[in-house]
């Protein structure tokens, strides 16, 4: 099963029996032709074991097949379960095999302790607050997390500083698409405290969409022209909060016209 959102004129995007209007932005706010190309975003797998390792392998395989051309992965946190060595190793080795770069951000579950990200970090190392550039678009992941917090949380001042001294380097007439372990949507659960304050900053820029995880389950709100979403979880052990039983990934396209377009794919069913 996909569902398929596009970037076009306004037009009505239904998730689960919820009507979300969906703006235009796309080729207006892009001013330099650039080459279309897939890209892959996961959220929320909750690795736990070897169940969880065999399932997330045929996890990976579809994947694969989902988009055999795809330019990257996007983790949008929550690799694991627990945050530890052992765990954030497997998940490592498996989406090693998916033929293409992941870039995550941690989740609350990859710590270990309210202070210890040790696990996450030894396996992806700088991957917390980074630049990604490809074919005229800016990738931006942006750590929000709050050790192992789950709600009530705050965006470290690390995250803030760091993307007010990258703003000024990027580039206007390229798109941008940011990525977070906490939902920035108004009014979603879960949303950080602060989250504003990343919001404003995040839209000086000519941005297309923030992809979140967390909530586990589809949502989305749009602010300033932006697409602010939550995604399904694909976890083995893990349940959506949405009520859809459907876990999986979605699939992006790039415009050659700096749109955006996605599609929702299943993932296997777990054994």
């Amino acid at each position: 099963m996909t569902e398929r959102f596009s970037h076009t004129r306004r037009e009505v995007l239904r998730l689960g029996g919820i009507t979300f209007a969906l703006h235009a932005l796309g080729a207006a706010r892009a001013d330099v032709p650039r080459g279309s190309f897939d890209f892959l975003v996961v959220n929320d797998t909750h690795y736990t074991d070897e169940g969880c390792r065999k399932w997330l392998g045929r996890v990976v395989a579809a994947m694969r097949k989902s988009a055999p051309q795809a330019a990257f992965c996007l983790h949008a946190g929550d690799l694991t379960d627990r945050g530890t060595l052992g765990e954030s190793t497997a998940v490592a080795e498996v989406f090693g095999r998916l033929g293409c770069p992941i870039y995550p951000v941690p989740g609350n579950h990859d710590y270990l302790t309210s202070d210890d990200r040790s696990g996450y970090d030894a396996r992806f190392p700088g991957r917390i607050n980074y630049r990604v550039d490809h074919a005229g678009w800016h990738f931006l992941a942006l750590d929000s997390t709050e050790g192992t917090s789950s709600r009530n949380t705050t965006i470290s001042a690390a995250t803030l500083a760091w993307l007010d001294a990258e703003l000024p380097k990027l580039d206007p007439s390229r798109p941008v698409f940011a990525f977070t372990h906490f939902p920035l949507g108004e009014n979603r659960a879960f949303r950080p405290r602060n989250a504003d304050a990343l919001v404003a900053r995040l839209v000086t820029t000519p941005l297309r969409w923030v992809h979140s995880g967390h909530w586990h389950g589809e949502s989305l709100t749009s602010h300033e022209g932006a697409s602010l979403t939550t995604s399904r979880c694909c976890a083995r052990l893990r349940e959506n909060r949405d009520g859809s039983p459907l876990k999986g990934w979605h699939v992006y396209r790039a415009g050659a016209d700096g749109t955006l377009a996605r599609r929702f794919v299943s993932a296997p069913a777990v054994r």
